[in-house]
């Protein structure tokens, strides 16, 4: 019998753990073949290869963001093939199977809930070595009738076989993210969240996942996401695992974890501040929403003083990137409410804020509660919502225009100085910042078209002109310090339009700065600059404003200085025009 598991993820870079667990447990007896693709591959294509396996069953592994597009694979495959057997599991089939047998008839069999010990038996009733009846937890047709079978017992975790060992994966590892589990189920109760609905936890075998670990280091493994609903709940085990990982860790690899923040104890913190490589450890909060009635609502327990003192002392140990979690759409959440949880919530400043929207998933709490809080939702996956009783669509598009403009200026980390004056200085709020360049960009068409890395800098100083209408002049000069520290190379091509300083101007600079190289300090003396080397690898433009050490700004005309070195990040130096006056005076 030829078996093949496939998936669609949604980019190419990412793996499917599932169908790993099941071709390991399936496996001597029914060897599978692993074929994935991504949602934006041809569905001709994906069935073509499929085609070519000659399979006689295809198991797909099915989520919100790849039930449309497999959907149409589904159906293509079973009109090029009638024979082959389509057996669908994961967490967008398990609930209202019925509703998806009814929709898709061209799928045999849907697994429900853990698919591991429920596929292999389901394979031995294909075989012909067992009864379809007696198969625990699937879902079929038969003689045109819905039948479901009880979900077995849950599986005991300790004795799995590794999901990595597969000779296929190896030459993938060292390009593609790498997803690891150490637990099942959430100790808490979230209505909008699928991992609600599993009553406990239960845990891996501690040394087994130390070896898979080990394991895809030693292979070439760049980035390994642990899938944990919540990795912090046990501290015993977050402390074992923490120092396993710092202790072994290749560098190179960056580790990831869904964490609760205000569960996370300060000596977990300190431990991690103290002893974690920088940038070995990545952390992920969801904080979704501060208001206490809606989260009251959603049964979400969470303290948000001792969340954001998490935050903020993982931020000054300055050793791990924290991306946080918004929500918007929640019960009883309205706009203004809602700018309050952005406006909180940024003020503890991540290096990424996640601004989702609510998806009513099928099994959820809310779906079922849809009516009662009004919602109006997507009737497709992802199921987003479009409004409900306290958030119009109106509002939901200004939120959306704010979460472009959120991954453009902030996520991507390009305009980290800039942003900071300006969500500070010149605008009431964050939120307000955000929203207003959203709706800004959005009326001058921007979102239809594509940008360069300039335009980004040119669209926002309009925006400060036209819309905020205030001066420009230090903003500007801090979206000149982004722009200049992310290029690599002498640059060639500047946003800001043609320089203000003459060749005579600059040449005079050179000078001074090759003859009195301490003006800029011990690590500009240490470059040992002479004409010739400064006029290749120095940068010099003019400013109003100087960036001190601890990102605090102060008026100060002058000269932004930038140094590019190969294989170096660019280095920036400021010279006060005060400073060059008092030079040129001590000269005459």
């Amino acid at each position: 019998m030829k078996i093949v598991l496939s998936t669609l993820n949604a980019k190419y870079i990412h793996t499917n753990i599932a169908i790993r667990y099941l071709k390991a447990y399936a496996e001597p007896e029914y060897p599978c073949t692993l074929a994935e693709f991504t949602i934006h591959d041809p569905t001709l294509s994906i069935v073509s290869e499929l085609y070519q396996h000659s399979p006689d069953v295809v198991g797909f592994s099915v989520y919100i963001w790849n039930i449309e597009e497999t959907i149409k694979v589904i159906r293509l495959l079973k009109l090029t093939s009638p024979e082959t057997i389509i057996v669908c599991g994961g967490p967008e089939v398990t609930y209202d199977y019925d509703q998806w047998l009814e929709r898709v008839p061209e799928i045999d069999f849907i697994v429900i809930g853990e698919g591991e010990r429920t596929f292999k038996d389901l394979l031995e009733a294909i075989d012909g070595k067992t009864e379809l009846s007696s198969v625990q937890g699937i879902a079929y047709r038969q003689d045109e009738q819905l039948k479901i079978t009880a979900p077995g017992p849950k599986l005991d975790l300790r004795t799995l076989q590794s999901p990595f060992r597969f000779v296929e994966d190896l030459p993938h590892l060292r390009n593609r993210v790498m997803y690891i589990e150490t637990s099942r189920g959430c100790p808490f109760s979230c209505q909008f969240c699928l991992s609600s609905i599993e009553v406990g936890v239960r845990y891996f075998n501690r040394e087994a996942i130390k070896e898979d670990i080990r394991y895809l280091m030693k292979h070439g493994a760049k980035t390994i996401k642990f899938v944990d609903r919540t990795f912090n709940i046990s501290r015993s085990y977050a402390m074992e695992m923490f120092q396993f990982l710092i202790d072994e860790h290749v560098p190179g690899t960056v580790f990831q974890f869904e964490i609760t923040g205000d569960i996370m104890r300060p000596e977990v913190i300190e431990f991690l501040n103290e002893n974690a490589p920088a940038g070995l450890f990545r952390f992920e909060i969801g904080v979704q929403s501060t208001n206490d009635l809606t989260n009251e609502l959603v049964q979400r327990r969470q303290n948000f003083s001792k969340l954001s003192r998490t935050v903020t002392m993982v931020k000054e140990g300055g050793k791990i990137a924290q991306h946080l979690d918004l929500i918007a759409g929640l019960p009883e959440e309205d706009y203004d409410s809602f700018r309050d949880t952005f406006n909180e919530v940024f003020a503890l400043r991540p290096e990424e804020l996640q601004l989702g929207f609510l998806k009513l998933l099928r099994g959820t709490g809310l779906r079922i509660q849809a009516e009662q809080y009004g919602y109006r939702f997507i009737d497709t996956a992802p199921y987003e919502i479009v409004s409900n009783n306290v958030l119009s669509f109106d509002d939901m598009l200004k939120i959306k225009q704010t979460e472009d403009i959120l991954e453009k200026y902030w996520n991507s980390g390009r305009f980290i100085h800039s942003m900071e004056y300006i969500v500070t200085e010149l605008v009431d709020t964050p939120f307000d910042f955000f929203q207003l360049f959203g709706a800004f960009w959005e009326n001058q068409g921007w979102s239809r078209i594509g940008h360069q890395f300039e335009d980004l800098f040119t669209r926002l100083e309009q925006f400060l002109k036209e819309v905020l209408k205030v001066d420009t002049e230090i903003a500007r000069s801090l979206l000149k310090i982004d722009y200049l520290a992310h290029q690599k190379f002498l640059p060639r091509k500047i946003w800001w339009g043609p320089s203000t300083l003459q060749e005579e101007q600059l040449r005079e600079i050179n000078q001074f700065l090759v003859r009195s190289p301490h003006l800029l300090g011990e690590r500009f003396v240490a470059l040992g600059h002479t004409d010739r080397t400064i006029r290749k690898q120095v940068f010099i433009t003019d400013t109003a404003a100087k960036l001190e050490e601890d990102l605090t700004v102060k008026k100060d005309r002058g000269y932004l200085i930038f140094q590019y070195s190969p294989s170096q990040e660019a280095q920036y130096f400021h010279l006060s025009d005060q400073v060059l006056e008092n030079l040129k005076e001590q000269k005459h």
